[in-house]
């Protein structure tokens, strides 16, 4: 059974996407302010964390923020309606998808299951469980991921596209392909989520993030996974 942490001060909205996810067989808890939804994240295992921006006590990004600290739990942000501030700046605290409220429940649940889906799958694609290029490993049953032999603390959404592009070697992925192969169904956002998490990815894994090894631009085109000479 999936567990989910729904994080808004609006009861009301709390408590229909509770109902609707009980009724797809999910356990889900409640938090009303962003330090409960922290300390409920410290306390307890969760699959997915849907957050509210704007919350009592700590804001959402400043729980996203302190979340990505010790657990890289997927977490999707509910942002205010066409603000696309809200949704950058979510993605560069560690959020790994956001819905702009007003929202229809079947999106919400749409996300959330294609989440669920990303973050647990083992790769298909390869015959071992471990993945290593260079100095770069890749656990993909852990979903954890090595650098010179330290461990990189990679948010659901970085490692789904790590892994997908170290799968492919100088396959170039146009950032649409990206958008619709990682985020798993038909994204209404942006390029900007794919550039957003490439970046954060190089900052992560690449010695020099201005000249990357690994995570590499074709200009005009895309991004691919450089295979080591």
């Amino acid at each position: 059974m999936s567990k989910v942490l729904v994080v808004d001060d609006e009861k009301l909205i709390v408590k229909g996407i509770k109902f609707s996810l009980e009724q797809d067989g999910m356990e889900i808890e409640c938090a009303y302010d962003g330090e409960e939804a922290l300390n409920k994240v410290k306390a307890a295992d969760f699959d997915i964390v849907l957050l509210d921006v704007m919350l009592p006590k700590l804001d959402g990004f400043e729980v996203c923020k302190a979340i990505r600290e010790f657990s890289n739990v997927p977490i999707i942000m509910l942002t205010a309606k066409d603000s696309d501030m809200d949704k950058i700046l979510g993605l560069e605290y560690g959020a790994d998808d956001y819905i702009t409220k007003p929202f229809n429940i079947l999106e919400v649940k749409a996300r959330i299951r294609a989440m669920l889906r990303r973050s647990r799958r083992v790769s298909a694609d390869s015959n071992s469980n471990q993945i290593v290029k260079g100095e770069l490993k890749l656990d993909i049953d852990a979903r954890r991921v090595m650098v010179k032999d330290e461990e990189v603390n990679l948010t659901a959404k970085e490692f789904d596209l790590l892994e997908l592009l170290v799968n492919n070697p100088n396959k170039v992925y146009s950032r649409e392909q990206l958008l619709s192969i990682v985020w798993g169904y038909e994204y209404p956002g942006d390029v900007r989520t794919v550039d957003v998490h490439v970046r954060r990815l190089r900052e992560k894994i690449e010695e020099n993030p201005k000249e990357p090894k690994y995570v590499n631009t074709k200009w005009g085109v895309g991004y691919y996974f450089k295979a080591q000479q």
